[in-house]
């Protein structure tokens, strides 16, 4: 595959949504001390609002997530995506929040808006840590 472009793909599409969904299930579940329990809570909280909403997040933002992700995919070269997103973790996790960030502005859920305020402080800490992950799953997605 050339581009992450192509994992949007209706054909595609849902594996990779739902490999997304399983990469963020398994960041929360790792989480641990009082910033992974307040992780924890804000996420279940999400699902008790609505139990699909990380599955409509991840669908209706993948364009925007995987537009920010393609310069770094074309820039990996023959490294991993995972260690190459974790080498560029700052500037990576930057990009992944724009886009979260301007979703949370203008939220369809004034409540999920609300749970995504108190997290966003140490959103950049968890999108960093989940960078590996997140590239492994998409390459494994893109061959």
């Amino acid at each position: 595959m050339t581009t992450l472009h192509e994992l949007l793909d209706p054909s595609r599409r849902p594996q990779t949504v739902d490999a997304l969904v399983g990469v963020v299930d398994a960041e929360v579940k790792s989480k641990s001390g009082l910033s992974g329990a307040a992780i924890k809570t804000g996420y279940a909280a999400a699902n008790k609002i609505d139990a699909k909403i990380v599955r409509r997040a991840i669908n209706g933002m993948l364009p925007d997530f995987m537009a920010q992700l393609e310069p770094f995919w074309a820039a990996r070269g023959e490294q991993p995506f995972g260690a190459y997103l974790a080498g560029n973790a700052d500037a990576v996790s930057e990009a992944l929040l724009a886009v979260t960030d301007a979703r949370a502005a203008n939220p369809k859920h004034a409540a999920i808006a609300k749970v995504y305020s108190k997290l966003r402080g140490k959103a950049k800490d968890n999108v960093e840590a989940a960078l590996p992950r997140l590239g492994e799953a998409l390459q494994s997605l893109a061959g």
